[in-house]
């Protein structure tokens, strides 16, 4: 199960969920892993894309015993050649997409001094194409079937606004708007779109590469809800807007940030 899981969460469960086709990219650890587990927990079949193979190999050995086991696919989603021969294979396999989660990405930090033509290319084709292009693979199939969910998961960082990001923000803050036109283009095919804002989660990443006290205080002294965002609370989120009980939920963007203004 992913690091941090606490058993103490009880997942509100979705019986319009079991059953239905999920594809998660960057679904192997962190947030993506919560996600994986949360939705073959509802008997849901998933599938998850990531290139961290040991690590996604673990989690699906974790969830074998799942109502629906969930399936690894090995997936450089900055390869598009790559991202449409496994959408493709998947199809094939599962006989369509019903849900997608457009959530991987990589917040590396730099200076706006330091960025190239070709690392700007780079920090695009992690944060934002893979995205688009993951979005424009199912869509036919969604569209042949007149119903699907898609879930764009943006972030808290532009919103507030950080430093040291302006790469991974501009990523973020591009998702909105092509969620918003997404939704408005696929609404009368039956397809939904929104977008998810997670605040200041607590990831093993996280917590290993930027955590010190003095940022802990930052974080809870700029939120309404002095308390951690877990990754449960991005996953019970996206339970919810992939269910039919969001059914009228489109192109809009929803925070799970505890009330994150900044500080």
């Amino acid at each position: 199960m992913p690091h941090n899981h606490q058993p103490s969460f009880v997942y509100a469960t979705y019986p319009d969920l079991a059953g239905k086709r999920v594809v998660i990219t960057g679904g192997g650890s962190g947030i993506g892993g919560e996600l994986t587990a949360a939705f073959a927990a509802q008997g849901a079949r998933v599938w998850f894309l990531d290139i961290a193979e040991q690590a996604s190999r673990d989690l699906e050995r974790a969830l074998a015993g799942a109502p629906a086991a969930p399936t690894f696919v090995h997936c450089d989603l900055t390869d598009l050649d790559a991202l449409k021969a496994t959408f493709a294979r998947i199809e094939a396999e599962a006989g369509g997409v019903d849900i997608l989660l457009n959530n991987a990405a990589n917040d590396d930090r730099h200076e706006i001094e330091a960025v190239t033509p070709a690392y700007w290319e780079s920090r695009m084709n992690v944060n934002l194409r893979h995205q688009f292009f993951c979005s424009q693979a199912v869509i036919p199939g969604m569209k042949a079937r007149g119903a699907g969910v898609i879930l764009n998961f943006g972030s808290i960082s532009w919103h507030l606004p950080h430093t040291q990001l302006d790469l991974y923000m501009t990523a973020k803050a591009a998702i909105e708007g092509m969620t918003r036109g997404m939704a408005r283009e696929l609404g009368k095919d039956g397809i939904r779109a929104n977008t998810i804002v997670p605040g200041a989660v607590r990831t093993p990443r996280q917590e290993q590469l930027w955590h010190n006290p003095d940022e802990e205080a930052r974080i809870l002294a700029g939120q309404c809800i002095p308390a951690r965002v877990e990754m449960q609370d991005v996953a019970a989120l996206a339970l919810f807007l992939a269910s039919d009980n969001a059914r009228r939920c489109s192109g809009r963007e929803y925070f799970v940030d505890a009330g994150w203004y900044g500080a």
